[in-house]
């Protein structure tokens, strides 16, 4: 399938983190540069031959401050400036960047355009940075059309070292190598070479008459718990006592099994039924939770807890305060996390 890009238009958000930085020659010290000036810095750019408009936040934001309130601000963005570009690049931390690309995949439904999220590990004004790469192979997909003029990933991704992911199945793995994300559950939607190749088998197909609709409820009344060998009784009694809470994502050994103590499943089937919904994912980077195959996991079925299936923490995480804010019942919410939104678990 042949790509063009003729006349398109991309909005480049910067909300801060890594690739937003240069050294300042004067002190040495890493300081933001102003997007505005971005064509100074990666004079490359004006090569890609079509059209590139910023929004920056004032103040840049570390990526440890990212919260919902951002993620609103971010589809608020997106969707006011939805018919005048066809596809958008957030610049982003990499520490929360998972988060986000999962949190917009739920809040921006009906998405028809590239949501392309990038950052890097090295500064854009480092000499061996990864963040021009990064960034002007996230706006040539972003901009990217196949021959009938449609987008080739009309989805929220996450773009870095050479591989486009969906958003809602990536995971940051690495604090130093480049290749700082991975989707273990699910295929790379593009791989950058000399060529960027997309897999359209595994892409978001475009809708002609799909409509975008952005979201901005979430509830966040929520925690997650790691299982460990020798957790105590308080501590799951102390998590689960937390006021105002309305859904525990559970992180459970391989594929969903949890310890068969007496005292740890009455916990769990009491929050139940008190309307605490417990989501079962996986501590491993790969793999699904399958709780009727081991009788450690069976036994959570059992008192009410519910699959997360393949999904990341993140998604999990995201995905309840998307259902919660929306206000759906528990066994609402139960049945949905089983069911597929954006693509995030495997069904």
């Amino acid at each position: 399938m042949k790509e063009k890009a003729k006349n398109a238009s991309v909005l480049l958000i910067y909300t801060g983190g890594t690739i937003g930085m240069i050294e300042n020659t004067q002190t040495g010290t890493l300081e933001n540069f102003n997007f505005e000036q971005l064509q100074q810095y990666i004079p490359e750019l004006r090569k890609l031959n079509f059209q590139i408009d910023s929004y920056q936040f004032d103040p840049p934001m570390d990526s440890s401050d990212m919260e919902p309130e951002i993620w609103k601000k971010l589809v608020t963005i997106i969707r006011e400036h939805y018919d005048q570009y066809d596809g958008f690049v957030i610049l982003h931390g990499t520490d929360t960047m998972a988060y986000t690309a999962s949190a917009l995949s739920f809040m921006l439904e009906g998405l028809n355009k590239p949501v392309i999220l990038t950052g890097s590990q090295l500064p854009i004004g480092v000499l061996r940075t990864d963040g021009k790469e990064n960034l002007m192979t996230s706006i040539e997909i972003a901009a990217a059309q196949d021959i009938n003029g449609h987008p080739m990933v009309p989805e929220v991704c996450i773009f870095f070292e050479n591989h486009l992911m969906r958003g809602n199945r990536t995971t940051k793995m690495n604090a130093e190598n480049f290749n700082a994300f991975r989707s273990f559950n699910y295929p790379a939607l593009a791989v950058a070479g000399i060529h960027i190749r997309f897999n359209p088998v595994h892409i978001h197909s475009y809708a002609e008459t799909r409509e975008v609709k952005a979201h901005l409820l979430l509830d966040t009344n929520i925690a997650v718990l790691k299982l460990f060998p020798g957790i105590q009784e308080n501590v799951i009694v102390a998590t689960l006592a937390i006021e105002g809470l309305k859904a525990l994502v559970l992180e459970t050994y391989g594929s969903g099994n949890a310890p068969r103590k007496p005292w740890f499943i009455r916990c769990l089937k009491e929050a139940s039924e008190r309307g605490i919904v417990v989501v079962n994912v996986t501590q491993c980077n790969a793999g699904t939770v399958e709780m009727e195959r081991y009788e450690t996991g069976y036994q959570l079925l059992q008192v009410g807890v519910v699959s997360g299936r393949d999904s990341t923490t993140e998604s999990a995480v995201t995905k309840l305060m998307f259902l919660i804010g929306h206000g759906y019942s528990a066994t609402e919410i139960r049945e949905r996390m089983n069911q597929s939104i954006a693509g995030e678990i495997s069904v």
